[in-house]
């Protein structure tokens, strides 16, 4: 397993051409770039490309937004979907069962009345973006505590939302963007009916595992697809991507459009050393544990493996993602890189009228910060959950709140209980996705450890949560007690209100009670000191606009972004890499591996080795700016043919939650050549090649 990182060796460099702080344009290929704000004339000067209004208007509306978390694409007029298997192994996980494990073995709905429908998916696909910074800071007061101006603003963009959904019915959400120097309103058109189309076995969907994520050269079929579905019958769908018969060639222009989650390359020094010295350590150290436990747990027996499964996989991911980033904020050539741009910056407005408004800024977000620090860690265990590792102490929480917070005018709600919330809440909230009480009783018991190790056995909190047992002992007590894993008396209690909740004196909604009045009092907190910081980063806005100009891109915020680059290898440690792999490297990564897991093949594909044509390309690489959330992001070409699917990014691309680089880093995608040989050669699924070239329903 390879979770070291070295940072690029042009760090330094690039993240003065990244920063907010920086008055430097973005690089060549940088930037996760807005659809109302595109980056027309750069893309113009570097490669002569014209980005007109239809071909960004097709582009957003055949793209996906997976609310689990992840990207994907129309890839058909009647709702076919194209995504990675990654991105719905959480649906596949929630449809498996003891007898039929479709994360493990894979699903192909040889016919429509065959695919199966999701528990509990929600996807969107954007709409419409409406700026409105103006509306959102008029509401603030002059002059206001940050505790006011953050009430002001929580309301009025409550407002906002509640408005837009009423009239137009479309899923509307305001989202912060500059770290708090716009506003601007999303709105989505939502699918919840949802099936599955088809899923490889995840052995090829990962195939090296661990010991080759984030790393180059990959061999993967990390896809699966879905169909939307509108009054029970397959969606048409006004936009689709095209599949390319041709696929992409060395060093051809390509664009990528998906949700990117986050990004940190718009914060101040302040706010990277918290990153660098608080956060990571404490998230690396919650995700280590977490790791030992499930990996220990599944060893146990196959079944234990299969329920654990995704959880493990996930956990593995964010671990070694997290491991990359924390050496890539431990080098000091990145943090002395950051202060020299904060410095040029403050050199630019030197002599200006707002000098001394952005001194006071980064002064206001170094203190803020410290507040948030003061109370990070009870923040994590207590409001992010970490002491009460359980799906049935989150619904139990949920249940509580709901009865809590309902009654309230919209605005002044926590955000996940608006009006414009409602319906994906509910959505989840009444999932019957299967809740196992044997690994719920297991997470909960070690986070209940936690909780008694971070704040100390003698903490009065601890001893309340605990109870007079041990952790293991408290645990099991309070899953088996629970009724809040039947479906049936979710939605009683939350149609009930909180009377009803109060009434069923269920014990993990009593736990949840216990910590909630110390919980949200720490979220408040946090919110307060994160509207302090959104007032002074939105003064530095200002002053990088008056100084740089407004063509620049946010930091990522799981919405819509465009980012382009070229196909092209690299070369690393005196040997160069090629910009694609092909399906005859599979075989012989599997030999030279003796097909040892995690690089043993399914039987399927063992078998069926000789239908293939092995040149056939399987993975490739690209300078797309990309981070977590771009998984399952289509890679289309000039004339927005679909050309891939993005599914990684290399060891040396975790850099680019701080900075661009384009001289290691790499996004990695599944070639479209390589899907469409294994569909038709391996799975024989012609229906659905069918459907891929034609762009239509085949029965």
């Amino acid at each position: 397993m390879n979770s070291m990182f070295t940072p690029p060796r042009l760090l330094m460099a690039c993240c003065l051409g990244s920063s907010l702080l920086a008055p430097l344009a973005p690089r060549a290929d940088e930037g996760m770039w807005l659809f109302n704000a595109p980056p027309r004339e750069l893309i113009r000067q570097t490669y002569g490309f014209e980005l007109t209004d239809p071909w960004l208007e097709h582009l957003m509306q055949a793209s996906v937004r997976f609310n689990s978390g992840g990207s994907g694409s129309f890839v058909s007029e009647d709702g076919l979907i194209i995504s990675n298997h990654h991105v719905g192994a959480d649906a596949l996980q929630k449809l498996s069962t003891p007898q039929k494990d479709y994360l493990r073995d894979g699903f192909y709905a040889r016919r429509p009345e065959d695919e199966v429908r999701c528990v509990d998916l929600e996807l969107n696909v954007l709409q419409s973006i409406e700026d409105v910074t103006e509306r959102v800071n008029a509401a603030v007061p002059a002059g206001a505590s940050p505790e006011a101006a953050f009430q002001a603003r929580r309301a009025v963009m409550a407002a906002i939302e509640k408005e837009s959904q009423e009239r137009t019915g479309l899923r509307s959400d305001v989202v912060t963007l500059y770290q708090g120097g716009a506003y601007h309103l999303y709105r989505f058109k939502r699918y919840t009916d949802v099936r599955l189309v088809f899923a490889p076995e995840q052995q090829i969907a990962f195939f090296g595992g661990d010991p080759d994520n984030f790393e180059y050269p990959r061999h993967v079929l990390d896809i699966c697809l879905f169909r939307v579905y509108e009054d029970g019958h397959p969606a048409r769908v006004p936009h689709h991507l095209r599949w390319s018969r041709t696929g992409v060639a060395d060093g051809e222009l390509t664009f990528v459009t998906g949700h990117p989650g986050r990004t940190s390359r718009l914060l101040t020094v302040a706010e990277l050393e918290y990153l660098r010295d608080v956060q990571f350590p404490y998230t690396l150290e919650w995700l280590k544990r977490r790791e030992v436990l499930l990996s220990a747990w599944s060893a146990r027996r196959e079944e234990n493996a299969r329920r654990a499964k995704d959880d493990l996989f996930g956990v593995q991911n964010s671990r070694k993602a997290r491991d990359g980033g924390l050496a890539g904020l431990m080098d000091p050539r990145f943090l002395a890189a950051k202060q020299q741009a904060e410095t040029a910056f403050k050199a630019a407005v030197a002599g200006r009228p707002e000098e001394r408004e952005v001194a006071a800024a980064f002064e206001q977000i170094a203190a803020a910060q410290q507040a948030i620090a003061a109370v990070a860690l009870r923040y994590r265990l207590l409001e992010a959950g970490h002491a009460f590792d359980a799906e049935c102490f989150r619904l139990a929480r949920t249940l509580l709140r709901a009865g809590e917070e309902r009654p309230k005018p919209n605005g002044e709600r926590l955000p996940e209980f608006r009006d414009s919330n409602r319906e994906s809440l509910e959505l989840e909230l009444f999932s019957t996705k299967p809740i196992y009480e044997d690994l719920e009783t297991l997470t909960l018991a070690d986070s209940l450890t936690f909780l008694a190790e971070k704040l100390g056995a003698r903490d009065p909190l601890v001893q309340q949560v605990l109870a007079g047992q041990s952790p293991r002992a408290r645990a099991a007590a309070l899953v088996a007690g629970t009724r809040v894993r039947d479906v049936a008396v979710r939605r009683q209690l939350y149609q009930g209100g909180a009377d009803a909740v109060a009434a069923a004196a269920d014990p993990l909604i009593e736990l949840a009670r216990l910590v909630d009045a110390e919980a949200r009092a720490v979220r408040r907190t946090v919110e307060v000191q994160d509207e302090r910081k959104r007032q002074a980063h939105a003064v530095l806005a200002r002053a990088r606009f008056a100084v740089q100009g407004t063509g620049t891109y946010p930091d990522a915020t799981f919405t819509l972004r465009l980012a382009y680059g070229t196909v092209r290898g690299y070369a690393e440690d005196g040997r160069s890499l090629p910009p694609w792999t092909t399906l005859g490297g599979l075989y012989q990564r599997a030999a030279e591996m003796r097909e040892r897991p995690p690089f043993d093949l399914p039987e399927l594909w063992r078998r069926r080795k000789g239908a293939l044509n092995l040149n056939t390309p399987l993975n490739f690489v690209g300078t797309h700016d990309i981070i977590g959330g771009n998984s399952g992001s289509p890679v289309v070409n000039r004339a927005g043919e679909f050309v891939g699917v993005i599914f990684d990014g290399n060891i040396h691309s975790l850099v680019l939650d701080f900075a661009y680089d384009d001289t290691l880093a790499r996004s990695i995608s599944v070639d479209s050549r390589g899907i469409l040989e294994a569909l038709r050669r391996v799975y024989r699924a012609d229906r659905l090649v069918r459907e891929l070239t034609t762009g239509r329903l085949s029965r």
